[in-house]
């Protein structure tokens, strides 16, 4: 089980990615890159925000790195951005991420012809983060 957020969480859920087929599928003709952001809850032994920055394209996740600082993101294709309460929430099964996402919990920015082209693929990034066996910071504090 690996804590959320951490860079070994990443790796597992990197490793879901790259072993989804409906993620593959959905995604095959995607090029982008995507910026998650765990923001700052400092009472639930998050500090600061930390910015994951991925790169994605033919269905997979071909970079993933951990913690790099908003300028270490680069120039995302999107960012997908949420305080950890709630990423927290999305990845215990306890909010579905597309009423998330609806209702402004989850922040999604970027090119909205892109977004609207590979929603599939999008929900299912996000349906893939609830699937890592995870623990979580606050409960470890």
């Amino acid at each position: 089980m690996n804590v959320f957020p951490s860079s070994a969480w990443l790796s597992s859920y990197v490793g879901l990615i790259n072993a989804s087929e409906e993620f593959e599928e959905a995604a095959m003709t995607f090029q982008a890159r995507i910026a998650f952001v765990f923001e700052a809850e400092q009472d639930a032994g998050v500090p600061a925000d930390i910015w994951c920055s991925t790169e994605f394209g033919e269905g997979k996740c071909r970079f993933a790195a951990y913690d790099v600082g908003k300028e270490g993101a680069g120039d995302p294709t999107f960012v997908i951005r949420a305080p950890y309460s709630v990423w927290k929430s999305v990845i215990a099964g306890e909010t579905d991420p597309i009423e998330g996402m609806l209702d402004g919990d989850l922040m999604v920015t970027g090119h909205l012809p892109t977004l609207l082209k590979y929603v599939r693929a999008t929900d299912e990034l996000v349906s893939l983060a609830a699937r890592v066996s995870s623990s979580f910071v606050d409960e470890t504090v």
